[in-house]
């Protein structure tokens, strides 16, 4: 099996293809942006309580949120054109 390929027939390759690989990981990302988007937005109940003051806490839900807002915006934008590839 030089080159990692298995040559016997009925056997479909190890790897791939590299579009369906990027669009199963970019499937993957979407479902897994709002479980590390709820991770990050509890993230300052960790925090110790007398020595975080409330606007830097507020600061860091808002800066949460806006990145999280962007990130689902790109992954849509990526599953969008990844669909549009694949009927083409």
């Amino acid at each position: 099996m030089p080159g990692g390929e298995d040559t016997r027939p009925g056997r479909r390759p190890i790897f791939l293809a590299r579009a369906s690989y990027r669009r199963r990981r970019l499937r993957d990302a979407a479902l897994l942006a709002p479980l590390a988007a709820g991770f990050l937005w509890a993230l300052p109940l960790l925090w110790p309580r007398g020595d975080t003051p409330a606007s830097r806490v507020l600061v860091y839900l808002f800066v949460t949120w806006a990145l999280s807002v962007l990130v689902a915006v790109l992954l849509a934008r990526a599953l969008r054109r990844a669909a549009r590839a694949e009927e083409s």
